[in-house]
């Protein structure tokens, strides 16, 4: 199996304070690898360790069999791992299609900028009808939408997506989570972060279970969702 993405035993956490206590995770190249668990189990402190705006303790991250544990988060960027935060993280002054053209700085992304714009329009029409509007002026959806966009503009080879449904009516969950079904479709790796169990699930072809900052439980998400430990804690079954 080829990996796009590894870590092993990472630990690490806030200050003095420990969140993650050995967590190994491979993802597959070309899948859809999706982390569960509940609130404060370590699920975006896993994300934000392995793209570096929070200090690996132990263990490394390997991306394409590269160790990359102490490169910045722009040069992990520079080498195609990207991270779409929770929360979206616009700039609200400015248009949509200046906060596209943010997420395309690096110098791998400069060179696919106009290729990258013309995916994310096609993936999300919406949002090239709204391309002179100010950010701030978008629906929840419509921001979600524009922050994936914006990750996409950095040209990645992993995405990494914290909470992808937050805040979102069930159907613009189900048509974000349908683009990423296409993403993947087209050999994008991603890797998800995701409150909406029922979707991740169904969507995904590997999960991963946090407790406590450990790997509770991981495998195929199709066995995964079966298993009764699941579908009482996370699928109210």
């Amino acid at each position: 199996m080829d990996l796009a993405l590894r870590l092993e035993n990472i630990e690490s956490g806030y200050g003095e304070v420990q969140v993650l206590w050995g967590i190994s995770i491979d993802v597959p190249l070309g899948k859809m690898t999706t982390i569960i668990g509940a609130n404060g189990a370590g699920k975006t402190t896993t994300l934000r360790s392995t793209m570096g705006s929070i200090r690996t303790w132990k263990g490394r991250v390997l991306l394409h069999g590269d160790d990359v544990t102490r490169l910045s988060p722009h040069a992990k960027a520079n080498r195609g791992l990207v991270l779409v935060p929770e929360g979206r993280q616009l700039f609200p002054d400015m248009s949509v299609e200046e906060n596209l053209e943010m997420g395309g700085y690096s110098k791998r992304a400069r060179k696919q900028e106009k290729a990258n714009l013309n995916r994310v329009y096609e993936l999300f029409p919406r949002l090239k009808e709204r391309r002179r509007q100010k950010s701030s002026t978008l629906s929840g959806g419509e921001q979600q939408m524009l922050a994936l966009g914006r990750g996409l503009m950095q040209d990645p080879k992993v995405l990494m997506i914290d909470e992808l449904s937050l805040g979102l009516a069930p159907v613009l969950a189900q048509q974000l989570f349908l683009t990423l079904k296409t993403l993947r479709e087209q050999g994008l790796t991603i890797v998800l972060v995701e409150q909406n169990v029922h979707l991740a699930l169904a969507m995904s072809d590997y999960t991963y279970v946090l407790a406590e900052g450990r790997i509770h439980i991981h495998g195929q998400s199709d066995e995964v969702a079966k298993m009764d430990e699941v579908r009482k804690a996370y699928l109210g079954l």
